[in-house]
């Protein structure tokens, strides 16, 4: 049996994001099992150019939208087209 590294599971917890929802980088740390980890999670995700992980929709816990590697206003223009704000 293969473990998963962190990275592998903050994806999959990322790519289950519905639609219209967002978890915070310490939400998304908390259920990949490392509660600490919210920094790696946002090092992680910034790295990630796959369409099918959605990582705009993982924001911060003072209710920001945070960085996105594709630019902070796409990040807020996908988001308000999702109706996550």
């Amino acid at each position: 049996m293969t473990r998963k590294t962190f990275t592998e599971k903050v994806l999959h917890v990322v790519k289950n994001i519905p639609r219209g929802k967002t978890l915070t980088y310490k939400e998304v740390a908390n259920r990949a099992g490392s509660p600490n980890a919210s920094r790696a999670v946002g090092s992680i995700l910034k790295q990630n150019y796959n369409p099918a992980i959605p990582c705009h929709r993982v924001i911060r816990s003072d209710g920001e939208t945070g960085e996105y590697n594709r630019g902070r206003i796409e990040k807020i223009r996908k988001l308000k087209a999702e109706g996550a704000i």
